[in-house]
């Protein structure tokens, strides 16, 4: 019996302290998530002032754009692949540079062997902002005035007139929501100016980049796009070669071999629930935009960026199907217009219409050719990129909606 009775009493023993136990660990638990919840919201804390003191040294360094030309002069030229060179761009006056918004571009006035009058060209910033200098990164065309020049013609120390940053084509520095950069051959540039500006102010905010060439020669700031994605583990990169060379290994060079599609998009991406950059040539401009609609993304949180005349829908695509008549005023010219015809310019071109600065970049950028509507309306082939305000028109990328007088 008092064999039972000890056996009982360590038995009761032990249940108590187990009790105890469980009674401490649960206490244990709850101050240890507790913890936890505190340690994260502190951490959110952090992130949002530092986040905050980003916005405000950035509001604080703003520096105001110039009017009109601005001379600059080419601090260094770098080789990046085949046909494609990098120009490093200091203000030749000293003074400080305007502050601009990942994506824009800068616009120069080039003084071209055998053309009358300036070409007028736009390219994107390649760079994130810096003090220092700006950077655009140029891809020589077949039949390109203004890439041949810089290609041919610009070295080091030469001097460019050159217009201040703009464009509407900007990455959202207020959000820290994770964001999907899309990205075709010398499209790059203007996404790589946004990834390279998100690492250094916003190194939390997670990042997709889908780049597409035809092959490794033609891959642009391949071992900086490798450097990066090593050493920030937010960023993914995923590069596609759509022909690749004998010598392009997959899984080493590029990731996947063949065109970007949006199979590849669905497999890798968690959802679509993202804001979407894009800027490519016009095919796989077209291409993308659609395969992401399809995927049910919303048109506001698709923004994109074609470049190239190329790129301009052609007539054929908008609803005007009439004929019209075009009096350009100055001129003292009245023509007919039919969805034949092409854009405004290019009826202006035409026509030997002088009093419309036709040297531009033919893609709603530079803003050159802007002229004056005194009546009627124009329809718009594609957003330009630039509010254009009311009362004006840029010619290169419209057409008339109905009987339309020009300031020209």
């Amino acid at each position: 019996m008092v064999h039972i009775l000890h056996y009982l009493g360590a038995a009761f023993v032990i249940l108590v302290m187990v009790q105890l136990g469980l009674a401490i660990i649960g206490t244990l638990r709850r101050q240890w998530l507790a913890g936890a919840v505190r340690r994260g919201a502190l951490q959110l804390f952090d992130e949002r002032i530092a986040l905050a003191q980003v916005r405000r040294q950035r509001v604080e360094n703003t520096v105001a754009p110039w009017m009109g030309n601005r001379k600059f002069e080419v601090d260094r030229v770098v080789h990046e692949c085949v046909g494609v060179k990098s120009f490093y761009l200091k203000a030749h006056d000293k003074k400080p540079l305007a502050t601009f918004e990942p994506g824009q571009f800068l616009t120069f006035s080039l003084d071209v062997p055998g053309h009358d009058k300036k070409v007028v060209r736009c390219y994107s910033l390649s760079d994130r902002p810096r003090e220092e200098y700006y950077r655009v990164t140029i891809k020589h065309l077949e039949d390109g005035a203004g890439s041949g020049f810089f290609h041919e013609s610009v070295r080091e120390g030469a001097i460019l007139d050159v217009k201040a940053p703009a464009g509407g084509f900007t990455l959202d520095l207020d959000s820290e929501q994770p964001v999907v950069l899309i990205a075709g051959g010398v499209g790059i540039t203007p996404v790589l100016c946004m990834l390279n500006e998100m690492i250094k102010s916003q190194p939390n905010r997670k990042v997709w980049l889908f780049y597409g060439v035809r092959n490794g020669k033609e891959h642009i700031m391949k071992e900086h796009l490798a450097q990066v994605a090593r050493d920030h583990s937010q960023v993914e990169i995923i590069t596609f070669y759509s022909r690749p060379n004998a010598e392009d290994e997959e899984g080493k060079d590029h990731d996947i071999g063949h065109r970007m599609s949006l199979n590849d998009l669905r497999d890798i991406l968690p959802s679509s629930n993202f804001e979407f950059y894009l800027c490519a040539g016009g095919e796989m401009m077209k291409t993308m935009v659609d395969a992401l609609l399809t995927w049910g993304v919303s048109e506001k949180h698709i923004h994109k960026e074609a470049f190239g005349p190329a790129s301009v829908p052609k007539t054929g695509n908008t609803v005007i199907q009439k004929a019209v008549r075009v009096i350009f005023a100055k001129s003292g010219k009245t023509l007919p217009w039919t969805p034949d015809t092409g854009s405004l310019l290019e009826m202006a071109e035409a026509s030997k219409i002088e009093t419309i600065d036709s040297s531009g970049c033919h893609a709603g950028s530079c803003g050159t050719c802007k002229t004056a509507i005194k009546t009627g309306e124009v329809e718009y082939l594609q957003d330009p990129s630039s509010a254009v305000e009311e009362g004006s028109c840029l010619t290169c990328i419209c057409v008339p909606k109905s009987d339309i007088t020009l300031d020209a």
